[in-house]
């Protein structure tokens, strides 16, 4: 960023505040001793890896741990029937109204027939799955999936040797 001293201040010069001007990114905009772009440079390896590595193996731990199958259990005994019964649902009325259009024709009550109920109850559903969906993960998951992170954000903390 340039910024202008100013009248006031007699240099009349433009100064840079920027921290990371004189910074450039390794390997970008800088040339070789042939006037080629230098290659960039391999990062540093080292203690980073082993910083990687470990990490990598406390989210294994995790994975692997009790708590977190139980959380990935409720959440597929919640969503396996639900888009079970959700899909059975849709193609079941896709598949009505393509073959029985005389069926989803039928008047209920005035002008609005068996479709448009049909249809109606389409996004009714939708709602309802989202409400429930939502509720279940607040009453059965969101508590024990919280738990989880933050038990393995200090794990991943103490790794990095409280460094963030």
């Amino acid at each position: 960023m340039e910024k202008y001293d100013g009248p006031d201040s007699g240099s009349g010069k433009v100064r840079f505040d920027d921290p990371w001007y004189d910074a450039l990114a390794s390997g970008w905009g800088e040339l070789d001793s042939t006037g080629a772009p230098a290659p960039a440079v391999p990062p540093a390896r080292g203690e980073h890896e082993d910083r990687t590595a470990r990490t990598a193996d406390i989210y294994l731990e995790v994975q692997r741990s009790a708590a977190f199958q139980e959380v990935r259990s409720r959440y597929r005994r919640f969503v396996v029937p639900a888009v079970a019964v959700f899909f059975a649902w849709y193609v079941g009325y896709v598949v009505t109204a393509t073959t029985a259009p005389d069926f989803m024709a039928r008047p209920v009550v005035g002008a609005v027939n068996v479709a448009m109920l049909a249809g109606f109850g389409q996004f009714l559903t939708t709602f309802l799955f989202t409400w429930a969906y939502a509720r279940h993960a607040r009453l059965r998951r969101d508590r024990a999936a919280l738990d989880l992170r933050w038990d393995t954000q200090e794990l991943t903390r103490s790794v990095a040797g409280g460094e963030r």
